[in-house]
């Protein structure tokens, strides 16, 4: 498929082979906060999930797809959710697993290509994303990428001991 192939990059479904990759991911306390995790993940409830990743998005409302190089080493994912048929949106989210390869265009390529996929696929009319106050990072990457930052949620995720703030952006198609 074209449109989920960038320079550096590119996406794919989820395979079998992707079980000990997505149990290091739901597993690492370090992105709990991001994906709002509270509990570990079991290699038996991944694999009955891995299974059931062929579904369809307009069943299931979502699609995680997996970011890999051309050497065809595994660097992250990419979700779609919250796919709204009747309204057209949904939400987005990236997460780059190692720091070795954070800050390298792995990720705004990745979003690049999901943005064009939910246009010229999914005929979505906008997506949005949740980001913590603190995570200039992300809110850089995706206002590079023309989402908004339209509200900030005060005190909207209580995490080791403290509430943050998380903004919303949103991106609308023409």
């Amino acid at each position: 498929m074209v449109t989920l192939k960038g320079a550096k990059i590119f996406l794919r479904a989820l395979e079998p082979e992707d079980l000990g990759f997505l149990h290091e991911i739901e597993n690492d306390e370090s992105v709990w906060d991001i994906s709002h995790t509270n509990t570990p993940y079991s290699k038996f409830i991944l694999q009955q999930y891995l299974e059931n990743a062929h579904r369809d998005i307009y069943d299931v409302k979502q699609l995680r797809l997996v970011i890999c190089n051309y050497e065809n080493e595994t660097l992250g994912l990419i979700d779609i959710f919250d796919f709204d048929v009747k309204h057209k949106r949904a939400g987005i989210g990236v997460l780059i697993k190692d720091a070795q390869h954070r800050a390298r265009g792995f990720g705004k390529e990745a979003l690049q290509l999901l943005i064009n996929y939910c246009a010229s696929h999914l005929d979505m009319h906008q997506l949005y994303c949740n980001i913590s106050e603190e995570n200039t990072q992300s809110i850089r990457l995706f206002q590079n990428q023309g989402f908004e930052i339209v509200g900030l949620k005060k005190d909207w995720n209580f995490i080791k001991g403290n509430y943050k703030n998380e903004y919303l952006l949103q991106r609308i198609f023409s």
